[in-house]
C-alpha cells in the first residue's frame, strides 16, 4: 500500500482547511466537528430540532461530495482496494465503529478539536489511535 499524491504542501493545505472548518463550526455554532458525534446525532429520534439535523446532515454531505468532486475531476486519484478483501474492509469498518464507541469519539473530534481544547482526555484518546494504528500495520505487515 503506498500514500497517493503526498505531497508536504497538500497535506499542510489540508490541514489548514480541516483546522479552519472545526474552528468555524466551533465558534460559529459551538459545536465540535466529531464526525462519530455529528452522526449520532443525527440518529436521534425527536431529541434534536430539525435546524440540528439540518446542519449535520449538509456538514457530512460536504465530507461526500468533496472527494467525490475530486476524484470525478481526476484532481486526485481513487485509491485501489482491489488488494484487500471484502470481508477485511468490512471487519476494519467494524473495529473503527467499535474503537471510536469505546473511545467516546473519533481521531476528529479527539484528535483535532479536543486537543485543541488540550482536552486530557483527547491527548490520551488520540495516542491511543496512533499507537493501534501504528501495531495494526505493523502487524499485519503493511507498511513496507
Amino acid at each position: 500500500m503506498t500514500i497517493i499524491n503526498f505531497t508536504p504542501w497538500s497535506a499542510l493545505l489540508g490541514g489548514v482547511c480541516i483546522g479552519l472548518g472545526a474552528l468555524l463550526l466551533l465558534v460559529g455554532a459551538g459545536k465540535i466537528a466529531g464526525i462519530s458525534g455529528i452522526i449520532v446525532g443525527l440518529g436521534r429520534k425527536n431529541s434534536a430540532p430539525l435546524s440540528d439535523k439540518s446542519w449535520r446532515l449538509a456538514f457530512l454531505l460536504g465530507l461526500v461530495l468533496v472527494p467525490a468532486v475530486l476524484f470525478a475531476s481526476q484532481q486526485i486519484a481513487v485509491p485501489n482496494l482491489a488488494e484487500f478483501s471484502v470481508i477485511k474492509l468490512v471487519l476494519a469498518g467494524l473495529l473503527v465503529g467499535i474503537g471510536t464507541r469505546l473511545g467516546n469519539g473519533c481521531t476528529s473530534g479527539h484528535g483535532i478539536c479536543g486537543m485543541g481544547r488540550f482536552s486530557k482526555r483527547s491527548f490520551v484518546a488520540t495516542l491511543v489511535f496512533i499507537v493501534s494504528g501504528m501495531l495494526t500495520v505493523t502487524l499485519l505487515g503493511l507498511g513496507a
